[in-house]
């Protein structure tokens, strides 16, 4: 597991959901096979909403439900295969294995809404964002994780 020091924290405003949007296109821009993201947040913080946008960023243009009941929806763009995890209903680290968790990291994307159910073994190299309600249509978000990924993130959007 990498340290603190090579990773990075960034905090970021999302006035509305349109700045929701924005930022779900800049990150769906840079994602490629292998990569997940760590979606946190209490219940309402836009965990769902987030993924939905990075989902429509990358041509998804069917209805995207919330995964909470059937735990992942499948999703093929002409760049990459995703799969969209919801593990609020897990009761236990050991039902990641049925998931198929490890084998979409291998050919796709993974967009993980609740990753703290999964225990601390998974996401070490993930993009974790943690959104948190600042009022009734604004909400921050707190992205880290390795270096590797603020390179990525913050470098495409600056150019």
């Amino acid at each position: 597991m990498k340290g603190k020091s090579e990773g990075f924290v960034r905090e970021v405003a999302l006035e509305n959901e349109a700045a929701t949007e924005i930022m779900g296109a800049q990150i769906a821009a840079i994602l490629k096979s292998g990569d997940a993201v760590a979606l946190s947040g209490d219940l309402g913080a836009g965990k769902t909403t987030l993924a939905r946008a990075m989902l429509r960023a990358l041509g998804i243009g069917e209805d995207v439900p919330s995964p909470t009941f059937t735990l992942v929806q499948h999703y093929e763009t002409r760049q990459l295969s995703i799969d969209h995890f919801d593990l609020y209903r897990l009761e236990d680290e050991m039902e990641m294995e049925q998931l198929g968790l490890e084998d979409t990291l291998q050919t796709g994307v993974a967009l993980i809404e609740w990753p703290d159910r999964a225990g601390p073994r998974f996401f070490a190299d993930a993009l974790h964002i943690e959104l948190e309600i600042t009022g009734e249509h604004s909400r921050r978000a707190t992205l880290s994780g390795p270096a590797e990924w603020a390179a990525r993130l913050f470098e495409s959007t600056n150019s």
